[in-house]
């Protein structure tokens, strides 16, 4: 019945880009209302920060824990493997420690941390820039090496 509701998930190869956009997306949203909660001082902005970080983190777990399940059954060459693959699993996990690190600084100095916002935000910026290396590579394993399947042939013929 949920492949029924969702027919794009019979073609996937594994559950891992159900995933893997949520902390793509919740990591830099957050950043950025931690950074629009200092600039404005508005304590709103801050919790929401805190919340999108929370979500981001626990997203960020899951698309590891997808990516390191699914690693096993990716079919590609042996280089590509030992080279891109292997950058782009360890980028992420070190974004995904870097997310659960500063999530759980925030969650003990709710929302905003005082002490040490300073080094907080460069950490966030380390993790989001380790993050956009990764994706990168992501993103090349699934354009590049067709990493995701047959789920979309190539080359993709426009439709009218």
């Amino acid at each position: 019945m949920f492949v029924d509701l969702f027919s794009g998930i019979a073609h996937l190869q594994n559950l891992h880009p159900l995933f893997v956009h949520f902390p793509l997306a919740f990591l830099p949203a957050a950043f950025f209302f931690y950074l629009a909660a200092l600039v404005l001082r508005k304590e709103f902005l801050a919790t929401t920060a805190f919340c999108l970080l929370l979500l981001a983190a626990a997203a960020a777990f899951f698309a590891a824990g997808t990516g390191l399940t699914a690693e096993p059954g990716v079919r590609i060459a042996r280089s590509v493997r030992a080279g891109l693959l292997h950058d782009h699993k360890g980028l992420m996990l070190v974004t995904m420690a870097f997310a659960i690190i500063l999530a759980t600084w925030a969650t003990l100095d709710r929302p905003f941390p005082q002490k040490g916002r300073p080094v907080f935000l460069l950490l966030f910026v380390v993790l989001l820039g380790v993050m956009a290396f990764g994706a990168d590579d992501g993103g090349r394993l699934v354009y590049d090496y067709n990493v995701g399947g047959s789920a979309c042939p190539q080359p993709v013929e426009p439709t009218r």
